[in-house]
């Protein structure tokens, strides 16, 4: 019912443990595989006809899958339905063509299944993830678990919904423009949006001209995150960047981190995210950490020439769909939002090559942002998570453009530069819905986001939606 919190959280195999924790009392064999996914498959199907953050179940397949070895071996999770899992249809979240299943894993599929983790099935997002909520133009939106009336955040909504509500202890998420961060944010979880290069990129993300999209993973505590990462690594390691290692637990070092409360898009931070923000530089003082104002590292043409890439991408999508995505693709079924996008990028085609030649500067100025020193604090969006509908892709585009930019304020740059960061649930709206604040960190330095979020986790615990 709407307006209620949902939880899965019961005494079962899972309990309360995160994936670290599962994955040990399996490794030990106190609890089986087999009980474990039993639980899993049970909570989904407890919560989510409220939920609706799965897109395809494949509960059989994953019961007759015998765990692979790895650190998180037998451990349940969802794959984000805009990545290939062999058999299993990928749909985008559009109603533009009907989805067939793939024939082989992708990329990152193959490095995430290496880390052990069981596939239950594939998790929601709106069209293309191109939404900053997991809303369609018809169905049912993805629901937000502490408030069923309120966005769950995207474009890895459903993935944050099965975690936050404790279907599973991780899931898939990745992010183009904070598709990872957003709903982390909106949620209560830990999101890394990682270097461009940490993890195996899609077929897809390797063709464009600058390729915005990182891979990960949402979770529910900072080691089940570092654990991904390690695991991950252990089977491909980045060719081009340090590598990050498992980080199991802080440093001892003393920050210089950068304080960034307004955003470069002229969306004023609302006074709720901006006592989570300035709490969270309180703590980090606390710990002994230095936080001073830095000043924005790009002007406010970053926002008009990010919005222009992202329509190249809906122009791409909706040109090409029939031999990229599926020959039965029709433009003509995409949402609001996807047509608008390409309207609007349509426009202004010929000012690609300018437009491609700043965001491809960006890169440098994050670095130089980066000089004097080893984090930046900021939120994560602009204003506390709205209710279902204020992003709706049934909205005129002019309106919806509006207020996607006047949410989604600061987690591109990351996206076009490179760096990596991560969203931290440090607060909570007057709603009782969770607040993050976003940590970036210069390319590669994946470690020092880790340590942070260590610290804090250890000195202000998460909420627990289950409290």
């Amino acid at each position: 019912m709407a307006g209620e919190r949902v939880h899965a959280f019961i005494d079962d195999a899972l309990g309360e443990d995160d994936a670290v924790a599962i994955a040990g009392r399996i490794e030990r064999g106190e609890v089986s595989p087999a009980e474990i996914i039993e639980a899993a498959i049970a909570r989904t199907e407890r919560v989510d006809a409220t939920l609706n953050a799965v897109t395809f179940p494949a509960y059989d397949r994953a019961r007759a899958t015998d765990p692979a070895p790895g650190p998180l071996s037998g451990v349940p999770a969802f794959v984000k339905d805009n990545t290939d899992v062999a058999g299993m249809p990928t749909g985008f979240g559009t109603a533009a063509f009907r989805p067939r299943p793939a024939t082989k894993d992708g990329p990152f599929t193959r490095q995430f299944l290496r880390t052990g983790l069981t596939v239950l099935g594939k998790s929601r997002l709106p069209e293309f993830g191109f939404n900053a909520s997991t809303e369609f133009a018809e169905g049912e939106p993805t629901r937000n678990p502490w408030h069923t009336e309120f966005s769950s955040g995207a474009s890895s909504g459903g993935s944050a919904a099965l975690v936050a509500s404790g279907v599973v202890p991780i899931a898939h998420a990745n992010d183009g423009g904070g598709s990872i961060r957003i709903p982390a944010a909106c949620c209560g979880l830990v999101g890394l949006k990682p270097s461009r290069g940490r993890f195996a990129d899609s077929d897809q993300a390797r063709t464009l001209p600058i390729n915005l999209i990182g891979e990960g993973v949402v979770t529910r505590s900072v080691r089940d995150t570092a654990a991904f990462v390690a695991a991950a690594e252990r089977y491909r390691p980045a060719p081009k960047l340090p590598p990050v290692g498992h980080v199991d637990g802080p440093s001892n070092r003393t920050l210089r981190i950068g304080l960034l409360l307004d955003s470069v898009s002229g969306a004023r931070t609302c006074p709720q995210t901006r006592a989570g923000v300035e709490d969270t530089a309180t703590v980090l003082e606390k710990l002994g950490h230095h936080v001073e104002p830095v000043p924005l590292p790009v002007d406010a043409g970053f926002v008009r020439d990010f919005t222009r890439y992202w329509g190249m991408l809906s122009f791409l999508v909706s040109r090409f769909g029939r031999f990229t995505i599926d020959r039965d693709f029709d433009a003509g079924r995409m949402d609001n939002l996807s047509r608008g996008l390409r309207e609007l990028y349509r426009r202004d085609l010929h000012r690609t090559p300018a437009t491609l030649y700043r965001l491809g500067r960006v890169k440098r100025a994050y670095a130089a942002a980066f000089a004097q020193h080893d984090l930046i604090l900021s939120p994560v969006l602009a204003h506390v998570t709205p209710k279902l509908g204020h992003l709706s892709p049934t909205l005129p585009f002019e309106e919806l453009l509006d207020r996607l930019q006047q949410y989604v304020a600061f987690t591109p740059l990351n996206n076009v530069s490179g760096g990596p960061a991560i969203s931290l649930p440090m607060g909570a709206s007057d709603e009782g819905l969770p607040i993050g604040v976003q940590f970036s960190a210069a390319v590669g330095d994946e470690r020092t986001l880790l340590d942070v979020g260590y610290a804090l986790e250890s000195e202000r615990p998460w909420r627990r939606i289950q409290d």
